[in-house]
């Protein structure tokens, strides 16, 4: 039989329920003058958590992203949590969430319309459940809420990147991709630790160091207990820095490899056909001035799709005279080199569709060239959900109409992780575009053999200097997860070379045509990720539900933790 009269169940309307150490822990409504009194201030707090959440990150405002606000972005909206009901947090995380990723994504527009209003709106729900289960763990544990807090938000961060709907932009630990001693971590938790040294002294602050209400009891817990939690994160924290710095950043012994990688500053699929032409020649010409160089260098890298007819289909089947043509002087170009050439092509094939008829099939690839020969091809396998790939035709007909008639560009999945292997000892692997936002894949690539990781990227769709950092901040940590160097070839910016420990060796000039040579190291030892992959968060889901299930045990039960 519930006993009603705990003080766990006592609840008042937006504030700090006295008994229960300074939350509000009912599931009403409450007193709704009280809630509407709070309204004003409630919503400048929402607001200003969704400011710092983007200008942590990459922004106009500053290109680097400001990695110190980090520390503090989610305490306005834990604040608001804490003074809120569970029922009402589902309105301010809707608020949040929409309000965040739209200051956030706000490039997103300029890549598929739908894709920036999806993306708000996707967030909206997402948080507004984060924030209703962030708020019942302080129902449930009014003393230690804090930890269940923490390992929802992981929980969460990790989820979202899963399924047809993942997406990794706006990950706490990304924040931190120019502090070295600090995300070198990430070798061993993936970004998932990062994140968590970052989110775990917010929740705790949020509940026990931000200002309760007026007339309020002062806070009664255990201090031992407290005392305990903090002693272990600052030892984490410590640890971590101290790993960090002690890790090496210097590669000067190891052997190198020299890379061209090429960014022509244009947005190839905006060309007309005519214009392909043009930017084939300004490949050609950057090309050119890149093996011109001594040392000549061992791997020339051009763009996501830089080279736009399709290179297979249209010298094999000829469908069109013009194509055809520049395809054929792409290959003699090719023909004349002694260096191999990565490209990014539409890998046009004919293939057995799903309706059973053999039809062209377009794969986003990178296809490995050595004098004019087509070596070997990777197809893109994790496609950007809704415009490169929508697998669920049959069942929402109406949309995939939708986002046909808005002159989406679909592509068929790859099935196949490739490692390149070139006549002169390269062992590479080429993560197109999104694919490195992801901790996984890259990780299999190296898993695999892959002692260079290669990216393809076409961001100059965005029109967004934003944009294209957020994906380089992404990047530095598969470097880091995998102790291996990496190097960016995009159409537009941001083209540079990672090294193992994450920093960046060399960047081109975003906006700007460029030929960067860049030497990185080869390293081929196995980091403890590479081996064991994303097992820290499976860790944080598990714990968050055990802990859940034994507050919900306990809630009926006379004495709360």
């Amino acid at each position: 039989m519930v006993n009603n009269s705990h003080p766990v169940l006592k609840s008042s309307a937006s504030g700090d329920d006295i008994n229960s150490g300074g939350v509000n822990t009912g599931l009403g409504r409450g007193d709704n003058r009280a809630v509407f009194a709070d309204f004003p201030v409630n919503l400048l707090l929402i607001i200003l958590a969704a400011g710092l959440f983007a200008l942590a990150h990459p922004n106009p405002l500053v290109k680097n992203g400001l990695s110190i606000l980090a520390w503090i972005m989610y305490l306005p909206a834990l604040f608001v949590i804490r003074r809120s009901t569970p029922l009402i947090c589902l309105f301010w995380g809707a608020l949040y969430g929409f309000t965040a990723f739209s200051l956030f994504n706000y490039w997103l527009v300029s890549y598929h319309l739908l894709a920036g209003i999806f993306t708000s709106t996707l967030y909206l729900f997402y948080f507004a459940l984060v924030f209703f289960a962030l708020r019942f763990a302080l129902v449930l544990f009014p003393r230690y809420g804090f930890i269940l807090q923490w390992l929802i938000f992981i929980s969460f961060e990790y989820l979202r990147t899963l399924g047809f709907l993942g997406y990794s932009y706006g990950i706490t630990g990304y924040t931190q991709w120019r502090t070295l001693p600090l995300i070198q971590i990430a070798s061993l938790t993936g970004v998932w630790g990062v994140s968590a040294l970052i989110i775990f002294p917010q929740t705790f602050a949020a509940l026990y160091l931000l200002p309760r209400k007026s007339g309020a009891r002062p806070f009664t817990f255990r201090v031992s207990g407290l005392t305990a939690c903090i002693s272990i994160y600052l030892i984490a924290l410590i640890s971590s820095l101290v790993y960090g710095t002690a890790a090496p950043h210097d590669f000067s012994k190891y052997e190198s490899a020299r890379i061209a990688l090429i960014q022509h500053n244009t947005d190839p699929w905006k060309d007309e056909k005519s214009d392909y032409q043009n930017n084939f020649r300004i490949l050609k010409r950057l090309s050119e001035e890149a093996l011109s160089q001594n040392p000549k260098p061992d791997l020339v890298v051009w763009s996501e799709t830089a080279f736009v007819p399709m290179i297979y289909w249209h010298s094999h089947y000829r469908t069109d005279s013009d194509y055809y043509a520049q395809v054929k002087e792409l290959l003699d170009f090719l023909a004349r080199q002694d260096v191999p050439f990565i490209i990014g092509n539409d890998d046009g094939r004919r293939e057995m569709t799903e309706n059973g008829y053999i039809d062209r099939v377009d794969y986003n690839a990178a296809i490995l060239f050595e004098q004019g020969k087509m070596i070997d091809v990777y197809r893109k396998i994790h496609l950007v959900p809704f415009t490169e790939h929508f697998p669920y035709k049959k069942q929402l007909p109406f949309l995939y109409k939708l986002l046909e008639d808005l002159d989406t560009h679909f592509w068929q999945k790859g099935t196949r992780s490739l490692v390149f292997d070139t006549s002169n000892g390269l062992r590479f692997s080429t993560p197109i575009c999104f694919e490195d936002t992801f901790g996984y894949l890259p990780r299999d690539f190296v898993k695999d053999g892959a002692e260079l990781l290669v990216n393809l990227s076409n961001d100059a769709w965005s029109h967004s200097l934003s944009c294209q950092m957020q994906h380089l901040s992404m990047a530095v940590f598969r470097s880091v997860e995998n102790s291996r160097s990496s190097a960016r070839a995009t159409a537009s910016g941001q083209t540079c070379a990672i090294a193992p420990d994450g920093k960046i060796l060399a960047m081109a000039e975003p906006f700007t045509e460029a030929a960067l040579s860049v030497s990185v190291p080869i390293l081929t030892r196995s980091t403890f990720y590479t081996r064991h992959g994303d097992f820290l968060p499976y860790i944080f889901i598990i714990a968050a539900i055990v802990m859940a299930l034994a507050g919900i045990a306990r809630r009926f039960k006379p004495d709360a933790i």
